[in-house]
């Protein structure tokens, strides 16, 4: 799959964009039935809230993780995600900086601050923001179920400086300060929903400022992240890095997997 010119200057101009029913039932089940499997493991790459609620799965792509998924891999190389992800890194050759799979359970789901990814990525040695994210609605994205907002065109305002937020939630998050949000606000408008049908991807660049509220509903809902950095754009080995579960040292260039790669897995089960 190619992005069209018109897409891509959508991205360019609003800093993401929304591809409606890009996954296919029969995939979103693959990926939820084996979500289901490694969601209940014992290890450091699934993280709870402070209740004990269940927030991230982290590096499900990577076959070397405790949390490796064969769906989830495959997701990550498809063509109608990996080519759209190498147009807008103008790079054939991406790797996948990390994955994860961030749960809103019903009622409890906690809060996402406001925050820019590249914020953390930047602390982690990373040089530039040629990397883009994409997301994967598995469940029904709703405003009352704590879907996404974007500040559309924020990410043409560069990196914030981030401050760390080690209380609100049980997740160490780089925030954008509240102050520096209004004023991005007030110079580019409101933030949107992102709303979704299970099956939409949106791909977004991460200096975009985003955020997320509880989820109020009686439905849990899963988003799945995949990040797409440039080989030449990877961090520095480095003493205290943060854990592999976040920041991949596996920077092996991705190659491309056929198109019904996730169905054939599930009917190889």
């Amino acid at each position: 799959m190619r992005l069209t010119d018109d897409q891509l200057a959508e991205y360019e101009e609003r800093g993401y964009l929304i591809i409606r029913d890009l996954i296919d039932p029969e995939e979103v089940a693959a990926l939820r039935a084996d979500l289901g499997r490694v969601m209940r493991l014992d290890t450091a790459e699934v993280t709870k809230e402070k209740s004990g609620v269940l927030r991230t799965v982290f590096r499900v792509h990577d076959p070397r993780s405790p949390t490796a998924s064969p769906p989830f891999a495959t997701l990550a190389c498809l063509p109608r995600i990996l080519g759209p992800a190498q147009q807008l890194l103008r790079d054939d050759a991406p790797y996948v900086y990390h994955s994860k799979c961030n749960l809103k359970e019903a009622i409890k789901g906690e809060i996402w601050q406001w925050h820019q990814d590249y914020g953390a990525w930047a602390n982690d040695g990373v040089r530039k923001p040629d990397m883009t994210t994409a997301l994967l609605m598995l469940d029904e994205a709703t405003e009352i179920g704590g879907c996404l907002y974007f500040s559309p065109g924020s990410h043409k305002l560069g990196r914030c400086d981030p401050e760390l937020d080690t209380e609100t939630t049980s997740y160490r998050l780089w925030t954008v300060r509240k102050l520096d949000v209004v004023a991005a606000m007030e110079q580019i408008g409101d933030p949107v929903a992102i709303a979704g049908r299970p099956g939409t991807v949106v791909l977004f660049h991460p200096n975009l400022v985003h955020g997320s509220g509880h989820n109020m509903s009686r439905y849990s809902r899963w988003h799945i992240y995949t990040v797409y950095n440039r080989v030449a754009n990877r961090p520095p080995t480095r003493e205290n890095a943060r854990p592999e579960w976040v920041v991949a040292r596996d920077t092996t260039p991705l190659r491309m997997c056929s198109d019904d790669g996730i169905v054939r897995l599930r009917h190889a089960a």
